[in-house]
């Protein structure tokens, strides 16, 4: 289960870590859309879509990354001082109660949203637009469908530090990284 869980994570950190590359790409294009508009008064709506594109990828696509690698904004009543089994547990019941039944509930309301824009092959409203409006709306899918993958490599993990397996309990200890090595503090 541990080894299931350690690839998913794998998954979700190769594309956190190549959807980080539209960073980048995204402030390169933004300057050079202002240097277009105020130096050259020229304008180019292509290239301010690609802004957002890139934008909704980075966030939709690395929100499991996120997850995976414990980044993620947590509301932390007694999170940081519990064992690691409560850890554990608390990180289990989650996942499994809170995260896959909302990635479900996303699924379920997005695909009738994104086959409609599959079956015209959606695209800008503007006609130097981007006419990839549909594959923008398939990223709503792929972020639940990377979540729900995410929340099943928390649950197996969790059910294997819960049955005392020590690789997996060194995760929930507040020294350990995604794949369940040491981080050293920096002091």
């Amino acid at each position: 289960m541990l080894a299931a869980a350690l690839l998913i994570d794998r998954i979700n950190i190769a594309i956190g870590r190549a959807v980080a590359w539209a960073l980048p790409l995204m402030v390169v294009i933004q300057v050079a859309v202002v240097l277009m508009r105020y130096v050259f008064g020229l304008g180019s709506i292509w290239m301010q879509e690609s802004i957002v594109y890139l934008h909704a990828a980075t966030f939709m696509l690395a929100g499991a990354y996120t997850l995976s690698v414990d980044a993620h904004v947590r509301v932390d009543i007694f999170y940081r001082e519990a064992r690691p089994r409560v850890r554990a547990l608390v990180d289990t019941l989650g996942a499994a109660f809170f995260l896959v039944p909302m990635c479900l509930v996303i699924l379920d309301y997005a695909w009738p949203y994104v086959a409609r824009s599959w079956s015209i092959l959606e695209g800008s409203r503007e006609t130097s637009g981007i006419q990839a409006v549909f594959l923008l709306k398939t990223l709503i899918l792929v972020f639940a469908g990377l979540m729900a993958l995410q929340a099943v490599a928390i649950v197996l993990r969790g059910l294997c530090a819960l049955a005392g397996q020590p690789t997996a309990l060194l995760r929930f200890t507040r020294q350990a990284g995604p794949d369940g090595e040491e981080v050293r503090s920096a002091s």
